[in-house]
């Protein structure tokens, strides 16, 4: 079983078996960890304290004692029928027993058996002293990193974000980016967050005030395009790409083609002419023809002279310059597919073995002119919206708007409606009424600035950037009765969400916690195979 692997199952056997916290790290010491996660055990110790107590004294009190302090370690006033006072000096005592580095060499020495009978019986004593008074420790307040709140937000609104472009990097740690200790937050990062919530409410309520943006989508350099790229192209297809993207209005698009280039910036792949068609949610838009370039192309060499026809270098330095088209799109998250017609022919004369791999990579970095035989695309531009009709019919509009009102004695009631359902998945708990009177100052504002949506969208930025949506905070009970307690339903719904889903729970497993079940060990074990088996799980 992998590392990882383990990790998980033993991450799930913690919340099925203690329906509680894991240990959090830094909160006890390394017998706390261990003995923890055993329980207590009724066996024969092999060794009465009496006698512990003796060899203590004959082998390692005459160095660890008050006067000494040998290491800073003094056992002569410790007392070992309870060890529970001092479990950390005696977790140290164990190990130094198991590894038998003491007593040191040159002084006298108990022999094995001796060894291994008191270490068996400090570990059960420290098994037993910590099985009788558990600490879990407490767990920080925890910021959602990029990459959860890119799903939160895709689970809250139906709307697929890149985290890369609203954020900042996270900070990360032996390869984490998600551990509460190392996700702090600035100033900084709060304008960031601020600045996406603006954005990503704009996008999912549609404001037709939106601004035309640019969004470039680029091809890997290393990736051969040389058969169908994607299951999202149809069949015949060669090279380009297939891009998922949100057109936040119906309106007009601007879709532009970089051809890919070589050292010298000549478009490549120019001797054979080729057809590179655009489509938009498996629909062709248009078609565009590519090489076949006229006048005589110059030598291949190395040293970079171009000695051909001028005419053939100015069309090779702007042959992708008209691949460019306007079209009406639907609003909404389309499919926007670039490729070229696979060919069907070789040329006349003797087959040649054509270079693949670091071969062909190598040609197309040094050589002055064009070494494949077919063109390959760069990068595609989507660019937008211009002459916007309207917000259109969107699956984020379709998640939000659970009512339209008819009239405007009708719109409060809708927005609460709304702004209830919002908030409940955004702080993975019941909504309160405090929790919607803080909110309807911002529907409020918004409706008299520009009607009911976006009184909802002024709400709804206000909600991405609640704290209780920002981070992930556990409290404790209002009056706990001992120092360790079982952690409420609601708070093992986020744990197994953040941990199987890195995001939030869905409306399922909310109502289960919410009835208070779904911490039962059969309710529990049947939530984590459907999670395991949803495709969030990847």
């Amino acid at each position: 079983m992998s590392t990882a692997l383990t990790a998980c199952v033993l991450a799930i056997g913690s919340l099925v078996i203690w329906g509680g916290p894991p240990l959090h790290a830094g909160t006890q010491q390394d017998s706390t960890t261990r003995s923890a996660a055993r329980q207590p055990v009724d066996t024969n110790d092999g060794m009465s304290h009496e006698d512990a107590q003796t060899v203590l004294r004959r082998y390692c009190v005459t160095c660890h004692n008050a006067n000494l302090q040998t290491a800073g370690l003094s056992l002569d006033a410790m007392d070992i029928a309870r060890v529970g006072d001092h479990a950390e000096t005696w977790e140290k005592v164990v190990r130094k027993l198991r590894t038998g580095t003491m007593p040191p060499v040159g002084r006298p020495r108990p022999d094995r058996t001796i060894y291994t009978a008191l270490a068996s019986m400090l570990e059960t004593s420290l098994d037993r002293a910590i099985a009788m008074t558990p600490s879990a420790g407490r767990t920080t307040v925890h910021r959602l990193n990029r990459r959860e709140y890119a799903n939160a937000v895709h689970e809250l609104l139906a709307l697929d974000v890149n985290p890369d472009t609203l954020l900042p990097p996270d900070n990360s740690d032996l390869g984490f980016d998600n551990m509460a200790d190392i996700l702090s937050v600035s100033p900084a990062l709060l304008d960031r967050y601020i600045f996406a919530a603006r954005k990503i409410s704009r996008l999912a309520i549609g404001d037709p005030t939106i601004e035309p943006t640019t969004e470039v989508y680029t091809v890997p350099k290393m990736r051969f395009q040389d058969h169908r790229m994607s299951e999202d192209l149809p069949f015949g297809s060669r090279g380009g790409t297939a891009i998922r993207h949100d057109f936040p209005l119906d309106a007009e698009y601007e879709i532009t083609i970089r051809l890919r280039r070589q050292l010298y910036d000549y478009v490549r792949g120019l001797q054979n002419e080729q057809q590179l068609e655009i489509r938009v949610d498996g629909e062709r838009i248009t078609m565009f023809t590519v090489g076949g370039a006229p006048g005589t192309p110059p030598p291949r060499t190395f040293a970079g002279a171009v000695l051909g026809d001028r005419e053939w270098e100015e069309y090779a330095l702007h042959a992708d310059d008209h691949l460019k088209v306007r079209v009406p799109v639907s609003a909404g998250p389309q499919v926007v597919g670039v490729s070229f017609i696979q060919a069907r022919s070789e040329r006349d004369g003797v087959a040649q073995p054509r270079a693949t791999g670091k071969v062909l990579a190598i040609a197309e970095r040094w050589s002055s002119t064009s070494e494949a035989p077919e063109a390959a695309v760069d990068q595609v531009s989507i660019s937008g919206p211009f002459n916007a009709v309207g917000p259109g019919n969107t699956p984020s509009r379709e998640r939000l708007f659970s009512c339209h009102p008819a009239r405007g004695t009708e719109a409060e009631l809708c927005a609460r409606e709304i702004l209830a359902t919002l908030a409940r998945r955004a702080f993975r708990r019941p909504v309160t009424p405090a929790d919607i009177a803080t909110l309807l100052p911002f529907y409020e504002a918004g409706h008299e600035a520009g009607g009911f949506e976006t009184g909802i969208q002024r709400s709804l930025e206000s909600i991405l950037v609640d704290p209780e949506f920002l981070f992930r905070i556990e409290r404790e009970p209002d009056s706990p009765t001992a120092a360790t307690y079982r952690i409420g339903n609601l708070e093992l719904a986020s744990r197994l969400s953040f941990f199987l889903w890195s995001s939030i729970p869905d409306d399922e497993l909310l109502d289960l916690a919410e009835r208070g079940v779904l911490s039962t060990p059969e309710t529990l074990r049947r939530q984590v195979r459907r999670m395991l088996a949803d495709r969030r799980a990847r």
